[in-house]
């Protein structure tokens, strides 16, 4: 597969942080920690309900096309288009073509940290070079990838190479690939099974994005496949959400202790001699 250079696909950059909910979130390899690190960019690791527009709807499989049709959709695909990311028939009556894809990810992914050409030793004597690290980061909003692929390649094999393209070094099995389609002002999700072809749904759907665009995203199932995440991985979220823990116990903590002090000003102030308390007046 070869990818087509778009305005999207820039290298990323990404600012280090513990507390930001809305920078990126990045962690070097050259840490202390055996483990591999993360730096979360947001405010919480348990996910919160939220409202969203677009809406998981399940269609059945597209009918199969002739040769005929086949040849007829490509040469009006390619009319319809502004650009070289033309569709081509082959003699074996499959095709080849672009497609573009958007990742929404709300979760870090991780790729090897940078080569160093030897292992380095430390004051003590110990090589650092036999500890396998990871860096993880935010991937930006708007990060997009366009692929040449095959009418033949499965959802699963783009997501594969979606990753290989990013020398993301996660379990395929983490991310789903989405059609997204708007029909009368309302954007609908459908999650792509592993066997279907996304050249055949960009074929038949022509070239506009609105009327069908790729998004990989987090391959949600209702709950969390903790099965897919490696140790480090694992034990990295046991932190984060030790932390969480923690913080918000002392919020709470904090929010009765200014409680009990306000109580016990409002006690002090109704038993002072002339007060609140002390009523009305003597009579003459």
């Amino acid at each position: 597969m070869k990818d087509a250079v778009s305005g999207s696909d820039k290298s990323p950059c990404f600012g280090k942080t513990w507390g930001s909910s809305t920078s990126s979130g990045y962690c070097s390899g050259d840490s202390d920690s055996e483990f591999e690190q993360y730096f979360t960019a947001r405010t919480s690791f348990i996910c919160k309900p939220k409202k969203e527009k677009d809406e998981q709807v399940k269609c059945g499989k597209r009918q199969e096309l002739s040769g005929t049709e086949i040849l007829q959709k490509v040469k009006e695909y390619n009319a319809q288009i502004n650009s070289n990311l033309f569709m081509n028939l082959n003699k074996d009556g499959s095709y080849t073509g672009f497609i573009k894809v958007q990742f929404k990810l709300v979760r870090p992914v991780s790729v090897p940290p940078p080569r160093k050409g030897t292992a380095t030793q430390d004051g003590a004597g110990k090589k650092n070079g036999g500890v396998k690290r990871c860096t993880s980061f935010y991937l930006p909003k708007d990060t997009s990838k366009h692929l040449h692929i095959s009418s033949r390649t499965c959802a699963r094999e783009v997501i594969e190479a979606l990753l290989k393209k990013f020398t993301v070094v996660d379990n395929p099995g983490k991310f789903a690939l989405f059609e997204r389609t708007e029909r009368h002002d309302q954007v609908f999700l459908r999650k792509l099974s592993d066997d279907e072809r996304p050249l055949d749904l960009r074929l038949c759907a022509g070239p506009n994005e609105k009327a069908l665009s790729l998004v990989l995203k987090e391959n949600e199932t209702g709950e969390v496949n903790w099965d897919a995440f490696s140790m480090p991985e694992l034990k990295n979220f046991v932190r984060m959400l030790q932390r969480e823990e923690e913080e918000h116990v002392k919020q709470i903590l904090q929010r009765y202790a200014l409680a009990r002090t306000r109580m016990q000003e409002a006690q002090a102030a109704a038993s002072i001699p002339g007060g609140s308390s002390a009523g009305g007046s003597t009579p003459g």
